[in-house]
This record gives C-alpha cells, sequence and structure tokens, in this order.
C-alpha cells in the first residue's frame, strides 16, 4: 500500500512517541486553539442490509432506556458507484461554499489532533474526513476545523454549526434520536489506564477511586456501574496531566484513545480487557440524509480501494485489522 500524504503533499507521519515536555506542547496548544473557533485547516466490503423487524430487536448498547427499537450499526445505504455530487443536493451546497466545516478534537493523539510541530490537525479521523473533501472538491484539504468538545458534538450538528463531526464519537441508539451516522468506520472498547505501580489492573478494582474521563461521553457514564469516582476533565490530555499529577488515579476511555496518550507517556499502561462496544460514526445531521449517504460511498470506497487500511497502518500500526462490517438500512 502507497504511503498517505496531507492536502499539502507532506506524507503523513509514521507513529512517533512524545515526550512529557511535549505532552505540554500539545496541551498548550490545543487551548489556545480554542480561542480560535472555527480554525481553518491548514493541511491537506460488502454490506449486510437490515430490515426495520430486524432493528426492532436490537437494544441501546450504550445501557439507555430510550429508543431500544434502533441497530446502531446500521446506516442509510449509499446509492450504487462512486460518491457523487448530485445538484441540489447538500454536498452542492457545501461545494458552493467552498469547505466542508468539520467538528473535531485537537487532543486525541493518532486520531485526531494538533500537531504543536507543524500546526497540522491529523489522524485516522482526519483522514476520513479528507477522503470526504476530496470527494465533493477534488481535493482534501478543503475543509474548516471547529474545535469541538465532547458535549458539543451533537448541539453543533443539530444547529449546522458542523456538517459534520469527526471525534471518536459512539454511535448509541440515544444519540441516533438527535442526529445521524455513518457506517462504523472504528470499532473500539473502554479500558483503564494507569501510571507504574498503580494497584489497579481492571475496571474491578476502579470502586471508589478517582478516574478521569471527558463529559458528555458514553465513558464517563458508565464510569458510574464501575462505583468509580467520577472526574471530568475538558479533554484526555487533561486527564493525562491529572494523572501525571497525582490528581487522579486512572484514566478511562475508548481502548484507541488510551493507546494515544500511552505513546505520550513511558510511564503510563493499559490494563485489563475491554468492558464495552464504542463503534465510531461520523455525525451528521438528521435534515442531510442525501450527505449520510455520500459520506457512506466515501467510506465503501475507502474500505475497498485501501484506503482504510493505509490509514489504520500509519497512524495505528500494524497487525491492520479488517474494516468494520458494514450493515444498511433503506
Amino acid at each position: 500500500m502507497g504511503n498517505l500524504t496531507t492536502a499539502s503533499g507532506v506524507p503523513v507521519r509514521p507513529r512517533q512517541r512524545l515526550s512529557r515536555t511535549a505532552v505540554a506542547s500539545v496541551a498548550t496548544a490545543a487551548v489556545l486553539s480554542w480561542l480560535a473557533t472555527p480554525v481553518q485547516a491548514t493541511s491537506a466490503g460488502g454490506a449486510q442490509v437490515v430490515t426495520s423487524a430486524h432493528a426492532a430487536h436490537v437494544t441501546a448498547r450504550d445501557g439507555s432506556a430510550a429508543a431500544t427499537q434502533c441497530d446502531p450499526y446500521a446506516s442509510l445505504q449509499p446509492p450504487p458507484g462512486p460518491p457523487t455530487v448530485t445538484p441540489g443536493s447538500f454536498m452542492a451546497t457545501v461545494r458552493a461554499r467552498g469547505y466542508l466545516i468539520a467538528g473535531v478534537d485537537q487532543n486525541s493523539y493518532r486520531l485526531e489532533y494538533l500537531n504543536p510541530r507543524d500546526g497540522q490537525i491529523e489522524g485516522f479521523d482526519i483522514d476520513m474526513l479528507h477522503a470526504i473533501a476530496a470527494a465533493i472538491f477534488g481535493d482534501p484539504s478543503k475543509i474548516k476545523y471547529v474545535a469541538t468538545t465532547n458535549a458539543q458534538r451533537e448541539p453543533f450538528v443539530e444547529s449546522g454549526r458542523v456538517d459534520i463531526v469527526a471525534h471518536t464519537m459512539t454511535i448509541t441508539c440515544a444519540r441516533l434520536q438527535d442526529v445521524d451516522f455513518s457506517t462504523v468506520y472504528f470499532d473500539a472498547g473502554q479500558q483503564i489506564l494507569v501510571e507504574d505501580g498503580s494497584p489497579i489492573h481492571g475496571v474491578q478494582d476502579i470502586a471508589q477511586r478517582r478516574v478521569c474521563a471527558a463529559p458528555g461521553s458514553t465513558s464517563l457514564a458508565r464510569l458510574s456501574q464501575y462505583h468509580a469516582i467520577q472526574v471530568p476533565a475538558q479533554s484526555y490530555t487533561d486527564c493525562l496531566v491529572l494523572l501525571q499529577q497525582g490528581q487522579v488515579d486512572a484514566i478511562s476511555t475508548d481502548n484507541s484513545i488510551l493507546e494515544g496518550l500511552a505513546a505520550q507517556d513511558p510511564y503510563a499502561r493499559i490494563v485489563g480487557t475491554t468492558f464495552s462496544d464504542e463503534p465510531y460514526g461520523l455525525a451528521i445531521s438528521k435534515q442531510h440524509p442525501d450527505f449520510v449517504r455520500f459520506v457512506n460511498a466515501v467510506l465503501a470506497q475507502m474500505r475497498a480501494d485501501g484506503q482504510w487500511a493505509a490509514s489504520y497502518e500509519s497512524w495505528l500500526g500494524s497487525p491492520v485489522p479488517p474494516p468494520p462490517s458494514v450493515r444498511y438500512q433503506g
């Protein structure tokens, strides 16, 4: 597989370990980025169709009482053929504007983060956005990024402040009441991150321990089930600083995010096994089902032509798993 490049033609960086000083640089750069929202971009398989009868027997994976009659893995089926911008579509509106507006995190190393070395927003999630922009404009760099916290993701989509959110966002039945999602582009699971010497060896040990997670995340909500003392922080970079300072005993969120944190701290390690399913989707307004179908066509193309696998290997390493399975509805 060929190497991926950013929109400016610079090769995507392989995985790299940041020092504690670099961690602080990332946090500082991220804080500064919040003051300039929106931020102008500087960078550049087979499927199963799900019927409504099948979806009616799927229970919400987040355990919520809301909306049990849904299949969080099923998304709108794209039209046959490559992604196409049709006249009168939402994609045509975006093309006329001149750029895609995307809500992203800037603190999830390897997934979506502001690289303090060059000011580029990059990562695995960002590669998904580059592919969508390329399909609309023929230019992957035509993106305006809006720094978005976990709690802002759904409101920003619903209000139209952003066209799409790529922010390690778990598809849940509760969230599907407010926004639509693409097909699953990444499968994660919740785990625990601790510093060396911690007595915590897994989720069974977090009762009455101070555990950090982001507000508005499924991770924070789930900690109450294990009687942990919930410590919210705006970003997981903030959680890492709290862990290094001894102000929390652990961080708990998706293993994909924890691996990025562990890569920045040689004294941190992930413990225990996963205790949740976290299927990631790209969030889109319910007012734009044509855009959902278009994005699904882009993701299908990425799975088929090797772009998804190349991005995974570049950012998350080897071995590269098969892309998540896809199910369509309607």
